[in-house]
């Protein structure tokens, strides 16, 4: 098959309208449709509605997530189909064909769903190659690295169709974090923490280098200055050289590096859910992905106001993050604390409260944990995740147990935040629980789950949608990890 072969549809071609007609017109001469005589027509009125709740398993129906680390475009069939993908270059472009696809009304509306500023997709078209075969072309901006895999039927989805399309170069929280150290004594301290990666090192290297540059233009500048207002002094008479035969030395000179400050306490800060999944749904239709997202900014705000520390997020965008990934870019940053943040949900509609809970290593201390444990480890089969690409060394971390260490110091930690939350909210439990949560397995990082409130109480799902409340719940996590870390510095952890 041709390169250009993609460009050709028998019955109906589409445009986003986030891409100019301009652009639309070359790529149809390049393809030769314009002189077959193809009609151009007008993209779809109205969007496919984005929500995993609004999607029926019935009908098919198209959902884009765009984030930075990766664009997710997920097709929901009511039966299994099958499918093929090719990736084009010169333009480079993504082609999928899918067969026996009986109604795709819904699919057609694909194009409106872009938005202009998606990282990796420029244009989106939609045609029938023949009668069985519904052909999507995505125009790409630049080279991806695609994914292509399959989900069951689950939870309120029916079968699921999933094209992840990351960047050729993977985004790497490490590099992330160090773009936020600017200052000379931010990266000399991470120096110390991140030693063992050259690369990384080179990189922070090179930051100290031109700080210091820096440094030495403006004394040289203010030298400069004061000789023209000032006399100048005679120099001291130099000091004899010592009579071993040694170099002489100058007075006053340092003999090695200034002192570095302590190194900075990094914060991972995970808000669950995200993207294809909404989290646990309040009975006005507020989502879990949405609420906690917002108090986890407010978290990373608080949190890096403070001296000599910064937060980390997982996800600071509406995609879906697998929790296996979620305790790796912990491990990535060498975060010092990990707290995943949600909003908890009950059958009972009167169940109220914080909660926060950290590892078991020996099943969960109440009915309640246990359920809730199962249902965020459930996370993965709602967002969707390519079993396929699961790294066998990962799901070892993930299964490794023997953690007594970290889930004491976590322990302490989720009594701290506990106590902060009481003295801003009811309490669900007035003591930390314990369950087997698949996100705080991290065997080197104290690690918590926080339950901010029950989305599933009408009050209280009133207060994680409103701004103020919000502030309170941030600032009671924040003020808990100050206090952890104000008594046990990450270097002097028991």
């Amino acid at each position: 098959m041709s390169e250009r072969d993609d460009e050709f549809v028998t019955d109906v071609l589409m445009a986003t309208p986030n891409v100019r007609v301009s652009i639309v017109r070359r790529r149809l001469l390049r393809g030769g449709l314009l002189a077959s005589g193809l009609l151009l027509l007008p993209p779809v009125v109205g969007a496919v509605s984005a929500t995993a709740s609004q999607s029926s398993a019935k009908t098919p129906a198209a959902r884009l997530w765009p984030a930075e680390e990766y664009t997710r475009l997920v097709i929901e069939t009511p039966q299994a189909v099958k499918f093929q993908m090719m990736q084009l270059r010169e333009p480079y472009r993504l082609v999928l064909d899918i067969e026996n696809l009986e109604q795709f009304a819904d699919v057609m509306a694909l194009p409106s769903l872009l938005q202009h500023d998606d990282p990796y997709i420029l244009g989106i078209r939609l045609g029938r190659r023949d009668p069985n075969i519904l052909r999507v072309v995505l125009d790409l901006k630049d080279r991806v690295d695609p994914q292509l895999f399959t989900l069951e039927p689950v939870a309120q989805f029916g079968f699921r169709l999933v094209l992840d399309i990351y960047p050729v170069e993977r985004i790497d929280p490490l590099l992330l974090l160090v773009k936020e150290f600017e200052s000379n004594d931010a990266v000399s301290a991470l120096e110390q923490k991140y030693a063992a990666d050259e690369e990384l090192l080179a990189l922070v290297r090179e930051y100290e280098k031109r700080s210091e540059s820096e440094r030495t233009s403006a004394a040289t500048s203010v030298t400069t200055s004061a000789t023209t207002t000032t006399t100048k002094k005679p120099p001291p008479p130099a000091e004899k050289p010592p009579a071993t035969g040694s170099k002489p030395t100058l007075a006053g000179k340092p003999t090695g590096k200034p002192p570095v400050k302590p190194r900075p306490i990094i914060v991972m800060l995970d808000p669950g859910h995200g993207g294809e999944d909404p989290g646990a749904i309040g009975r006005k239709g507020t989502f879990e992905k949405n609420v906690v997202l917002a108090i986890a900014r407010r978290v990373k705000k608080l949190i890096d106001a403070e001296p000599n520390m910064r937060a980390v997020l997982t996800r600071d965008g509406d995609f879906f993050v697998p929790l296996n990934q979620r305790v790796e870019k912990a491990r990535r940053v060498q975060a010092d604390l990990m707290v995943s943040i949600h909003a908890d949900a009950f059958t009972n509609p009167n169940a109220r409260g914080s909660s926060v809970f950290a590892l078991s290593e020996r099943g969960a201390t109440s009915t309640a944990a246990r359920w809730l444990a199962q249902k965020e480890n459930s996370a993965d089969l709602v967002g969707g995740v390519n079993i396929g690409g699961k790294d066998s060394a990962v799901a070892r971390t993930l299964l490794d147990l023997s953690q007594s260490a970290q889930i004491n110091d976590s322990l302490k930690v989720g009594g701290m935040v506990l106590t902060e939350l009481g003295r801003r909210n009811t309490l669900h439990k007035k003591q930390v629980e314990q369950a087997g949560f698949a996100v705080l397995r991290a065997p080197d990082i104290p690690s918590i789950l926080v339950e901010t409130a029950f989305i599933s109480n009408l009050e209280e799902e009133a207060q994680l949608n409103d701004p103020k409340q919000q502030q309170r719940f941030a600032e009671a996590i924040a003020e808990g990890i100050k206090r952890y870390f104000a008594s046990n510095p990450p270097l002097a952890r028991s």
